[in-house]
């Protein structure tokens, strides 16, 4: 039924053949399921339980809207709270227990958090500290407007049984739903917007792997006769060709490159040695 659980419907109770008031409503859904409860008709049925979900589609989006603000659009938690009050209408059975809401109100809100652990987390930790956020999330307002400051780690613990490792790492994935954007302005005043977090964020150094090269050629360099460094520092660190190189030590242009080609092949193969992992 497409219809009813469209998120794009309004949700200010205004639906074809909802009541207005809570006592309305929970008549009429106990007039409603009495005469689902007496009908053989498949079609009928059909026809009742989707008058069922429109009476209390009011519920299911209240529900929702207590989750907004949250990381996920409301539009989406109004989605899921509809399509969970479509699941339970059919699965009631007013012989059980007279307050439908009794029943539905803990399946719809079982499948809103559910939405909250498969999508909202950005970082996902494990389900014990998610259910303990969303524990904290409704026990700390209430102990921040009790104690006029924000309460204590000691305090939420007391408050609310969990301990206190559990309460740090719930405290400490409040951020998990939506992170900051990088693109958010950096500053107070007239240096607000003048730069933003992005600017503050490091970057790889090439100098950490020159570093690492200078360190692995060191003690191969140093192990090189004295004209075959000589030629290595006359090529690499002043930069010369290799025709100047050998006009400085006296040789010529082929056999600077096989000079070069000898020591280069034989200190790619230490490093390679060094870098090998142990058998």
């Amino acid at each position: 039924m497409p219809s009813v659980i469209d998120a794009s419907v309004p949700t200010d109770h205004d639906f074809a053949g909802a009541p207005r008031r809570d006592d309305d409503r929970a008549a009429l859904t106990q007039q409603l399921f009495d005469q689902a409860a007496a009908c053989r008709d498949p079609e009928r049925l059909r026809a009742l339980h989707e008058q069922l979900v429109v009476v209390n589609l009011p519920v299911a989006d209240a529900l929702a809207r207590r989750y907004a603000r949250r990381g996920l659009a409301l539009d989406d938690l109004v989605q899921v709270a509809r399509l969970a009050l479509v699941r339970v209408v059919p699965q009631f059975r007013p012989e059980f227990g007279r307050d439908f809401l009794v029943y539905a109100v803990p399946s719809i809100l079982g499948s809103l958090r559910k939405q909250f652990r498969d999508t909202a987390w950005v970082v996902r930790p494990p389900r014990r500290v998610q259910e303990a956020q969303h524990q904290l999330s409704s026990l700390r307002p209430d102990l921040v407007q009790r104690l006029g400051r924000e309460p204590t780690v000691a305090e939420i613990c007391a408050e609310s049984g969990l301990e206190e490792d559990t309460v740090i790492e719930a405290l400490s994935v409040d951020g998990c739903f939506s992170p900051a954007s990088l693109d958010r302005p950096v500053g107070s005043g007239e240096e607000a917007g003048a730069s933003q977090f992005s600017d503050f964020l490091g970057s790889e150094d090439p100098d950490f792997d020159r570093c690492e090269a200078r360190v692995a050629l060191q003690p191969l360099l140093a192990d090189l006769d004295e004209r075959d460094r000589r030629v290595i520092h006359l090529r690499f660190a002043e930069g010369l060709t290799q025709r100047e190189v050998g006009e400085q030590i006296g040789v010529t242009q082929m056999q600077v490159s096989r000079i070069l080609t000898r020591v280069l092949s034989s200190m790619r193969e230490q490093l390679g040695e060094l870098e090998a992992p142990a058998a």
